[in-house]
């Protein structure tokens, strides 16, 4: 991509698509193209058709889609596996008609099956049963990857996939009926703090491991691989490295909350027992995550201090809007 390409990064508002954005204004690019939610419902073709006619993307960072931890996966299972197969149709489809040079879909890890070999690597997805709390989303996710194949194969599209571990950082959902594992610990921790509760509860038992990647380091890995990835399989993005839920929430109220203590409620889901992606292909390429874990959590944690106002009107409009599920 040279810097007056012009790039669409669907998703901008979310927690990849607008690091991706700051990724590419920090390289240099001045061509980005972006639509409001209001402008453009990437659920609708005829509405995608129309915004990519008019405005001809070259290059195509695919991070848009309806997201969420266990309780939302569990309670909106319709609103996850429509929402993303529509949203990846419509955009692989239009990138395909109007000529698009290439495309970088996004995936998740939840791809690979529940009892799945640990670490996972990509000959490993389609191998086993899927993790049930998180079923339709993957389905969608798996259905997006089969897409990108399925247009190189017929129609020679230069679409590639890559599978990010859990992601963290600025612009997180931090609403705790939908969001993720870590940023869910950030709150929960800060609440309690705010209120002067010593105890905080977190669901499960604590012993399920977890690898996460801050963000930024996706949106690096993603201008990566943009220019040095071609293959046709998915590739992981990840650190490599993983830790139990009852460690990352020990590091997270050191953190943010010093004095608490940390209750399991072992009667609420576990989710998958591991998610460790293999990332030996992207390491071999010559890409590896800069940001350690800790860092990171201070670094998030900062920005929902500066941002705490915005990030509580984010959150409400997740929870009551799903906002992310049309954003473009």
């Amino acid at each position: 991509m040279n810097e007056h390409a012009r790039i669409f990064v669907a998703g901008r508002r979310g927690l990849v698509g607008s690091a991706i954005l700051r990724k590419l204004e920090e390289a240099g690019h001045d061509c980005l193209l972006t639509a409001t939610r209001e402008q453009l419902d990437l659920r609708d073709q005829a509405a995608v058709h129309y915004w990519f006619r008019a405005n001809r993307p070259e290059y195509v960072f695919l991070a848009a889609g309806t997201v969420g931890g266990i309780l939302a996966n569990s309670t909106r299972p319709a609103e996850f596996i429509y929402d993303n197969m529509m949203i990846h149709a419509t955009v692989v489809h239009a990138s395909h008609l109007f000529g698009v040079k290439k495309l970088l879909y996004l995936g998740s890890s939840c791809i690979y099956p529940r009892e799945c070999e640990q670490p996972m690597t990509e000959s490993m997805l389609l191998t086993a049963p899927l993790e049930p709390t998180n079923e339709p989303y993957a389905i969608a996710k798996i259905a997006g990857i089969k897409l990108c194949q399925a247009y190189r194969r017929q129609y020679g599209c230069n679409f590639i996939s890559a599978m990010p571990t859990n992601l963290y950082g600025p612009n997180d959902n931090f609403d705790l009926t939908s969001s993720h594992v870590l940023p869910a610990l950030i709150r929960k921790f800060h609440d309690a703090r705010l209120e002067g509760r010593k105890e905080v509860v977190v669901w499960g038992t604590g012993r399920p491991r977890r690898e996460l990647l801050h963000v930024d380091d996706l949106a690096d890995a993603c201008l990566f691989l943009m220019t040095h990835y071609e293959d046709e399989s998915h590739v992981n993005v990840g650190t490599g490295e993983d830790l139990t839920i009852h460690e990352l929430a020990s590091m997270v109220r050191e953190v943010v909350y010093p004095d608490a203590v940390v209750i399991f409620d072992a009667s609420k889901p576990d989710g998958s027992p591991r998610k460790l992606l293999d990332v030996s292909r992207l390491h071999s390429r010559g890409w590896r995550h800069r940001i350690d874990l800790r860092t990171g959590i201070e670094q998030t944690y900062r920005w929902f201090l500066e941002h705490h106002d915005v990030a509580r009107l984010v959150a409400g409009a997740a929870a009551h809007q799903h906002a992310a599920a049309t954003e473009s």
